[in-house]
């Protein structure tokens, strides 16, 4: 089934410039395997852990993630949702532009034939 209600256009903005860096994108790519400590996230790549902090933020910020903190642990934690209001939108104009070439296809391949 498929949810048709309207994505907020600004988290729309947020979840996609924040999906925009290959860092945040690396790093929902190893959230998605499961929760991990800022700490741990930070030690795979050559930052400062202030300028990593600044990548959770963004992400934080989009909705994309959540953190919490536990005596001097925080943890990210993904959040499939927001990422699926952003597959969800992908998909709404993927469908309309791949009818559109179903069409394309189907007009050529009428013309192909009577050639």
């Amino acid at each position: 089934m498929t949810n048709h209600s309207p994505i907020d256009p600004h988290l729309l903005d947020r979840g996609f410039s924040a999906l925009a860096d290959a860092t945040r994108r690396d790093i929902i790519a190893r959230l998605s395997t499961g929760e991990a400590s800022v700490t741990d996230l930070a030690a795979g790549y050559d930052m400062a852990l202030p300028s990593f902090l600044q990548h959770v933020r963004v992400l934080e910020a989009a909705g994309l993630i959540t953190t919490v903190k536990t005596g001097r642990v925080r943890t990210c934690r993904l959040e499939t949702q927001r990422l699926a209001d952003l597959d969800r939108w992908i998909a709404r104009y993927h469908a309309a532009w791949q009818g559109r070439l179903d069409r394309l296809g189907d007009l050529l391949n009428q013309k192909g034939d009577t050639q």
